[in-house]
């Protein structure tokens, strides 16, 4: 039986465990790809604050230069609720994939990971093998897959279906929602948990609205902010189990948390909330 600890983020169920976790996390691309000292200094704020609301969930990869090792310098300035880590296998080869996650691990401090991840599909037949038998083991709590572009939406649901993960993750915004299509309905019948990166296009959202007021539907809403509208939608579809921006920047992430203030757009409002995007 899972505890749920009081937050100002909501929890969503992982559907194979009934574990909750935030539906909010934060992502290290980019952000968190910086070096020893006083560089890492506003990260560990960040998660200092990203922690007292609730956050638990943080997403990296070896992919990510740096950010493996931040985190093994910044996880401690977290909440003492453990946090909730995922990151991800990227290489090649059965052997190699084992060193790299054993490498992940040590860079983070870390015995084991919550979430272990085929970064792009890359070489999954390899890997899954080794994940399957990791979590029988105790190293990994949960294993996934992953993507980011809606080209690999058809590959990522075939070896979904074939290999039953516990997670996918790969990108869905209010302005790239092919996912609606065929990806989260397929991770919801088969109870699979979804991660959600590039909630934000990857920054292209902010660049079509700079300069421009929230408008009336947004406000209607309870919106302060433009991160806000992009989360709401994004956490309004069921299937989507947590969102992973990532930032690191402080006031960044007191916008992405407002997200939780007002009401979420419904059935009959998310194409509405579409089409006023369009026309931006």
């Amino acid at each position: 039986m899972f505890s749920e600890p009081e937050s100002r983020i909501p929890s969503r169920i992982i559907p194979s465990s009934g574990e909750p976790i935030p539906e909010l996390g934060m992502g290290t691309w980019k952000s968190f790809d910086v070096s020893k000292g006083h560089l890492r200094e506003p990260l560990a704020g960040i998660l200092r604050a990203f922690s007292a609301a609730g956050g638990r969930v943080i997403d990296t990869s070896p992919m990510y230069g740096k950010a493996e090792s931040a985190l093994g310098e910044l996880l401690p300035f977290m909440d003492k609720d453990r946090p909730f880590v995922a990151t991800k296998v990227w290489t090649r080869g059965r052997a190699e994939g084992i060193r790299q996650m054993e490498t992940s691990l040590k860079l983070m401090g870390l015995e084991s990971a919550d979430l272990m991840q085929v970064h792009n599909l890359v070489d999954w037949e390899s890997h899954v093998p080794v994940l399957r038998e990791w979590k029988a083991a105790g190293r990994i709590r949960y294993w996934g897959l992953t993507h980011y572009t809606e080209s690999a939406y058809a590959d990522l649901e075939r070896v979904a279906a074939s290999e039953k993960p516990d997670f996918l993750q790969f990108n869905y915004s209010i302005d790239a929602a092919e996912a609606e299509t065929r990806l989260l309905p397929f991770a919801a019948a088969n109870g699979i948990a979804v991660l959600i990166n590039r909630p934000f296009g990857e920054g292209r959202l902010f660049q079509r609205v700079r300069g421009k007021s929230l408008p009336g539907w947004a406000l209607e809403a309870g919106c302060h902010s433009w991160s806000a509208v992009f989360l709401k939608f994004v956490l309004a579809h069921p299937a989507v189990t947590c969102a992973i921006p990532a930032t690191g920047n402080p006031g960044h992430l007191a916008e992405n948390l407002d997200y939780t203030a007002g009401e979420r757009p419904g059935a009959v409002q998310i194409p509405e909330w579409k089409r006023q995007i369009g026309k931006i």
